[in-house]
């Protein structure tokens, strides 16, 4: 009798303790902890968690927690792949990451099997191209952000040539061929075609290329710390001509790395901190992780937050609900304030929001003019 009573009692525990652990909204963040994309995935992931502690503390989603999982893939696209299947495998809600367009570029067919929605921090174009119903971005794509900085080289700074500097992977080639096919069809002519490897340390050979092709102005496309590293070469070799770039030459981390080799830097950015829309949640990071955000930091964060909007709107967490509450779909910040900025989503899973023209002065960048979103203007 004790022995039935026992297990009666311990089977009725084990239903509470799963009945408690289905409560939880379980996501996993597979992001760029380690390798070259360090910068990039720890800011992605500290805006997310950010996020997910504000999101439980006002009592989670529909009632339930969010329970985050970390996962690095090391800035190796095929570990992103296997945590993609991990995280499958766990039964997560979502997945965040990851933020290299390499590596979603591989990883999201995982999660498009699975049904899972995976929002990503990568910008390259043929992240969204391949037909996958549950990927979504949190930033920009290089189809909507490059022609809004060529427009600004050809009409607000008046350039008739460009030395192109870009990065030798799939976000730099992007970002390459959408500058070039922008900046051709504003009779913009590219003096120079300049490719620099990822984790590239010496950028002397770069730039003196780019000064010997005495073009108007530069046009920078590389990951973080490359920009660093060709900012602080640029100033060494004493290059005079404007150096314009995109996110990933103007943002937090860069202007941290690169110091007074940043300023005068400038160009089109999706997110800024210091953009007006964002006085809010600029003060809560720093007071939480001692550091300032960048764009990525403030991607994850949204990302946590739309997925909130979205079960809400769904009322469910099933993967296909949630994809068809977002796809062809706008969120406004009054209604939604952790996505901080008014959205839109089509049916690829891109977006349009307002974003950004800076000047990097002093270390920081300066906003000099808001752009409206793409639909609107």
């Amino acid at each position: 009798m004790k022995t039935t009573i026992a297990r009666a009692v311990a089977l009725s525990l084990a239903a509470v303790a799963g009945a408690s652990f289905a409560q939880n909204i379980k996501i996993a963040q597979i992001v760029e902890l380690s390798g070259p994309g360090t910068a990039a995935g720890t800011m992605y992931r500290n805006g997310a968690n950010l996020a997910i502690k504000e999101i439980n503390a006002a009592g989670g989603i529909m009632g339930r927690r969010i329970e985050s999982v970390e996962m690095d893939t090391q800035t190796q696209p095929a570990i992103a792949k296997a945590m993609t299947v991990k995280a499958v495998d766990d039964k997560v809600t979502a997945i965040f990451g990851p933020v290299f367009s390499g590596s979603i570029l591989v990883s999201q067919a995982e999660s498009q099997k699975a049904g899972i929605p995976n929002f990503t921090g990568g910008e390259a174009t043929t992240v969204t191209a391949q037909g996958n119903p549950f990927i979504f971005r949190s930033s920009l794509s290089q189809s909507s952000a490059i022609p809004k900085v060529a427009a600004y080289m050809a009409n607000d700074l008046k350039v008739k040539s460009v030395a192109v500097v870009f990065g030798n992977n799939d976000f730099g080639k992007g970002g390459r061929d959408a500058i070039i096919k922008e900046l051709g069809a504003r009779n913009v002519k590219i003096a120079a075609d300049i490719s620099t490897d990822p984790g590239q340390v010496d950028m002397s050979s770069a730039v003196l290329r780019t000064k010997q092709a005495n073009a108007d102005a530069a046009f920078v496309y590389v990951n973080e710390e490359e920009s660093a590293r060709l900012l602080k070469e640029f100033r060494k070799q004493g290059y005079d001509k404007p150096l314009i770039g995109e996110t990933t030459l103007l943002g937090a981390k860069v202007l941290e790395l690169a110091g007074s080799a940043a300023n005068g830097a400038r160009g089109h950015v999706g997110l800024t901190a210091d953009a007006p829309a964002f006085k809010d949640f600029l003060p809560k990071f720093e007071k939480e992780f001692k550091a300032k955000p960048d764009h990525n930091g403030i991607k994850g964060y949204f990302s946590a937050y739309v997925l909130k909007a979205a079960i809400e709107k769904a009322k469910s967490t099933d993967g296909k609900a949630v994809a068809a509450a977002l796809r062809n779909s706008c969120f406004k910040a009054k209604d939604h304030p952790g996505i901080l900025l008014d959205v839109c989503f089509d049916d690829k899973g891109d977006l349009d929001r307002e974003s950004f023209l800076v000047e990097v002065k002093d270390g920081k960048q300066v906003v000099t003019q808001t752009l409206p979103m793409l639909g609107k203007r």
